[in-house]
């Protein structure tokens, strides 16, 4: 019996990398198929990030030991002996969005040309007969078009090969000589031939203008330069002038601290003094409240009424009702002004270093402004938090204004960008955060990281992770738990479930809260620490369907 012709099935016997039939093909451990040199290459180009399969995303601890696949060897070597060939890529054919090949039968590959004369698009192979028979290489080829029976009169069903200039549309030539009798119609050629030069003319304006604006580009790219000579002048200048000033800053900000730290001393002292006070107070108070009791407790009357006068009086207690908290008070009324003459700007220095001393001698107790109890209360520090495309990692999907970071599994190929994450799924707000500031956020699925971070945190590598490092503070929400991370210390939270996180800062303060959001607001983790920069809003997302999206609370 005859052996019968075999085509290759596309996607058993092609690499996912280059779609390609599979050249040295090699199985890595899930156990997919590639050629040997697509996945060298695939994880060479994929960064400083683990290396994993492009086709189920396992990832390896390394680089594993590329193993030949010896069955699809021997099998497409068998099959190049014997001549056969392979069907057509999946990308030959035509899909919902390309123009196909009318005279394909089955599934159509996509049209390379369309005929104007047959009205009618050919594949590759449909196509020879225009290259071969002498009356069709007369036919007017055309890229692929979807609009080709456009070219039909619908009333006539005839080619419409000519032009109503009173109307201005194609007509058939029928309807010269019917609707259109009397009209001023040339044939359409003659009219493209028209159009064409007066395009030509239109051209060469476009042409002029382009040469205009490249002379007044030129000029400003000089200016340009004038501007950043000068301004590299300026800098250079000022260079000088500001190492004098620095000399000078330091004498004082030495003195600054000295007088802080006197300051600082008188102050904890008279606390300290104060707060031994009312410590014996409590305790005397406490030492009457069981002698009362007891004495209440006695059921003999004449016993009660002779113990009573026994009793010590209460002392008149010199402490207030409350204690005054004042807002605080920083040491940064300091105004520099930079002069073109030193003496000028010392002079300034000199009266401003009074300001300073007569701020030191004031310096009083600092307590931080209490954390609201209620959602309503936070809801008075929301702000809206939006995230930069820039940071965003390329396995990131953005959307819902920026607010919303969906994960995708797959590169996005956003641009190259100092800014850019690269080895964690993970995003920073475009919003610098001081003071006081309360959002929220909305996560779905997988594992969520809710993040607060400085700016300047590592772009790549494991210590880039939020959380993983000193610059940022990180709780990881998933179905069944909680974690917080600072520094790669590793804290286990328990709360309830719940699919949104509130966050509230107090940047000030060092104050940082992460809350359980639903009917009521449930306390997860609280940090006090010292922000010695400004922060910003981070989200960390993993797993299918994984996303976490800043909610609009005005």
């Amino acid at each position: 019996m005859a052996q019968k012709g075999v085509q290759l099935d596309q996607e058993t016997f092609s690499c996912s990398i280059c779609l390609e039939v599979l050249k040295d093909p090699v199985t890595i451990p899930c156990g997919h198929s590639y050629c040997m040199n697509c996945i060298n290459n695939y994880w060479d180009e994929g960064e400083k990030k683990l290396p994993s399969c492009p086709q189920c995303r396992r990832t390896f601890n390394q680089k594993p030991e590329l193993v030949k696949n010896t069955m699809f060897a021997d099998l497409l070597e068998q099959l190049k002996k014997t001549g056969l060939q392979a069907a057509p890529a999946d990308h030959c054919y035509a899909g919902p969005e390309d123009v196909a090949c009318d005279f394909c039968s089955g599934r159509k590959l996509k049209a390379v040309k369309s005929c104007l004369v047959c009205l009618v698009s050919y594949c590759e192979k449909h196509l020879q007969p225009h290259h071969d028979v002498a009356p069709l290489k007369k036919h007017k080829l055309v890229d692929p078009s979807k609009n080709l029976q456009d070219n039909i009169c619908p009333r006539h069903d005839e080619v419409r090969k000519m032009f109503c200039r009173t109307d201005q549309k194609c007509i058939c030539y029928l309807c010269s000589v019917d609707e259109h009798k009397g009209h001023d119609t040339v044939s359409a050629a003659a009219e493209r031939t028209e159009r064409q030069r007066e395009m030509e003319v239109s051209r060469q304006q476009i042409q002029q203008e382009i040469q205009d604006r490249q002379k007044d580009v030129k000029l400003l790219q000089q200016e340009v330069e004038a501007i950043n000579q000068s301004a590299d002048k300026t800098v250079e200048d000022s260079e000088e002038i500001f190492t004098e000033l620095i000399s000078l800053l330091q004498k004082r900000s030495s003195d600054v601290q000295q007088q802080i730290r006197s300051q600082q001393e008188t102050e904890v002292r008279r606390v300290r003094e104060l707060e031994e006070k009312l410590q014996q107070e409590i305790t005397d108070l406490k030492r009457r409240d069981a002698e009362t009791k007891q004495l209440s407790d006695t059921e003999d009357h004449n016993q009660f009424l002779h113990n009573y006068p026994s009793l010590s009086p209460l002392s008149e207690s010199t402490h207030s009702s409350s204690i005054s908290i004042r807002p605080l008070r920083y040491f940064e009324d300091v105004t520099a002004a930079v002069s073109e003459v030193r003496g000028q700007l010392q002079d300034i220095l000199r009266d401003m270093w009074t300001n300073i001393s007569l701020t030191i001698t004031d310096v009083d107790v600092l307590l931080s402004q209490p954390e609201p109890k209620s959602r309503a209360g936070f809801l008075k520090y929301s702000c809206e938090i939006s995230v930069d495309p820039n940071t965003a990692d390329r396995d990131l999907l953005l959307s819902q204004e920026n607010r919303k970071v969906t994960f995708m599994d797959k590169d996005l190929s956003y641009s190259d960008h100092p800014d850019r994450f690269t080895s964690y799924r993970q995003v920073l707000s475009k919003e610098s955060l001081t003071g006081r500031h309360y959002w929220e956020v909305e996560k779905k699925a997988g594992v969520v990281g809710v993040a607060v971070s400085y700016k300047n945190i590592s772009r790549s590598g494991e210590e880039s992770g939020f959380g993983y490092n000193d610059k940022s503070w990180s709780l990881h929400c998933s179905s069944d738990r909680y974690v917080f991370w600072y520094n790669r210390i590793k804290t286990s939270i328990s709360g309830p479930e719940t699919s949104r996180i509130g966050v509230y800062l107090d940047h000030r303060a060092g104050v940082l809260s992460f809350y359980s959001v639903s009917e009521t607001m449930t306390l997860l983790h609280r940090v006090q620490t010292t922000f010695t920069q400004p922060l910003h809003a981070g989200v960390w997302v993993y797993g299918p369907g994984a996303s976490a999206e800043f909610c609009k609370l005005k």
